[in-house]
């Protein structure tokens, strides 16, 4: 069976945007970038919501613009060749190949997925990753703390959840950026 994750780069006080909608402070340095490219390259499908699609799409294009910088150009080979599925009840197509639009996000259907994958799947975004950990699809989580606190805004995590969590892994990047990878233990 394969796991779902959940990814974030968040700050130290766990808001993946601040208040005023900026996440400019999350991008990460070629390091951090890189080490996202080798977890990517396990992962067969992503699930977004409409606003984190938004984002991701630049990736559709942004390799094949000059001045990027090596591992940029790795991501966007990583993310055009992992298939994805975009929940949204506003969307009416998407622009990206290997690329599906459902109009509602179904837990159930997510098992079925998840029992049939060959590849790990990531959900992407605060708020439909909150529906998939509130269903307890969630196996685990990678969580990339920021050295910055931004005092507000979106937040990485639900707040009316309690799960047990195990700590895999820790890396520190020289940045300051911790990446922290937990497995649930239900």
């Amino acid at each position: 069976m394969a796991r779902l994750i959940y990814a974030s780069i968040t700050s130290l006080d766990g808001y993946v945007v601040d208040a005023d909608g900026n996440f400019d402070w999350a991008e990460p340095d070629d390091e951090v970038h890189q080490f996202v490219n080798d977890l990517g390259r396990e992962i067969g499908t992503y699930l977004y919501g409409r606003r984190m699609y938004e984002v991701m799409v630049y990736w559709e294009t942004v390799g094949e613009s000059p001045g990027q910088s090596q591992a940029s150009k790795e991501y966007a080979e990583i993310w055009k060749a992992t298939h994805k599925i975009v929940y949204s009840t506003t969307l009416t197509a998407v622009s990206s190949a290997r690329t599906r639009l459902e109009p509602v996000f179904d837990p159930a259907a997510v098992r079925g997925l998840k029992a049939s994958a060959d590849k790990d799947l990531t959900v992407a975004g605060p708020h439909l990753a909150a529906e998939a950990i509130k269903a307890g699809l969630v196996d685990e989580y990678h969580l990339f703390l920021t050295p910055v606190l931004v005092g507000g805004g979106t937040r990485s995590l639900p707040d009316d959840i309690r799960i047990g969590l195990e700590l895999v892994d820790e890396h520190r990047f020289a940045g300051g950026t911790m990446h922290l990878h937990y497995r649930v233990t239900r």
